[in-house]
């Protein structure tokens, strides 16, 4: 027996006296729709219904497969992952050319929300595909897409898996360079000052985090989270034996937005002098703003590593 999903979508419409929901299901993968008669005053609530079997859904007469998509991309020319109203993203670029190969809409969901310039080597999203998928699809869709993405591979899944709600572990990275490069002034922070801060104390300032289980001093003012509480499995700096660059790799089961960049701004601060040990500690403990927050740049952050208990 499929099971049965309700979700209220704000924008459908409904006939305003009508004694019962009016039923349609969602674009992505609807089972089946219940239309009332025919009304020019729609209004009221509404919700969608569909039918999901344990591996695929039905699109009215096309069975739909969830398929997990693995992907890499240079972030520079996006306003990040997610779709913005002005601005290009990822995700919109992704189905849109999705919508070209296929020639039916695809929606896609990312397994979170990388801010403008930062870069992902390993990023996964899910999506529904009407079966059997075109030979080749891969190779059609990177061929069409900008060579700043790349797809590499589809593996389906079942129909409830989700990109962002089963992910248990995401890793980050960080390159800070001490010497300039032109080469890589996109995916690696430039540290332009001549003394360079130094690697135990921005060390000791990243393991002092592994203590903690709440981060509200490395979440953005204006964030959405329910929640600041994070467990953290890694926290450390490894620095190149001559004193060129380093590069921080953090890994937790979620990250507040603007989390990353915030450690990565405390632990520069720590390592030049104008911020202690101490402050850090004292505002972790109370759970409360550091006097100085700074936020590394956008271009030296990649999402490196994404975990599902299924893959």
């Amino acid at each position: 027996m499929p099971a049965i999903r309700f979700t209220r979508h704000p924008k459908a419409l409904c006939p305003k006296d009508a004694g019962v929901f009016f039923y349609k299901n969602p674009p992505c993968a609807p089972a089946f729709s219940i239309y009332p008669e025919p009304s020019n005053k729609l209004s009221g609530p509404c919700a969608f219904i569909s039918l999901t079997s344990p591996a695929t859904k039905e699109a009215g007469t096309h069975t739909m497969q969830r398929y997990f998509i693995r992907l890499a991309y240079n972030g520079t020319r996006y306003a990040g992952w997610q779709r913005q109203p002005e601005a290009p993203s990822v995700q919109q670029t992704l189905e849109e050319t999705m919508a070209t190969v296929l020639r039916y809409p695809v929606e896609l969901t990312g397994c979170g929300r990388t801010d403008a310039g930062v870069h992902a080597r390993m990023f996964f999203a899910h999506a529904d595909f009407q079966p059997p998928l075109p030979e080749h699809l891969l190779h059609r869709l990177n061929r069409m897409l900008p060579p700043d993405i790349a797809l590499l591979d589809l593996l389906p899944v079942h129909a409830e898996a989700h990109a962002r709600f089963d992910a248990t572990y995401r890793a980050y990275q960080y390159f800070l360079s001490f010497q300039k490069n032109p080469f890589e002034q996109d995916t690696s922070c430039f540290y332009p000052y001549r003394e360079k801060p130094d690697p135990d104390l921005m060390q000791a300032a990243a393991s002092l985090l592994l203590n903690y289980e709440y981060f509200f001093p490395f979440c953005k003012s204006d964030h959405d989270a329910h929640t600041v509480r994070c467990s953290l499995y890694e926290s450390q700096w490894s620095f190149q034996t001559d004193g060129q660059g380093a590069v921080f790799r953090i890994a937790a089961n979620r990250f507040l937005r603007g989390m990353v960049r915030l450690i990565v701004g405390m632990c520069l601060e720590v390592g030049t002098g104008k911020l202690t040990l101490e402050a850090v500690r004292h505002a972790m403990d109370r759970q409360e703003r550091l006097k100085k927050s700074i936020s590394a740049p956008p271009g030296g952050l990649f999402l490196s590593e994404i975990r599902y208990p299924f893959l």
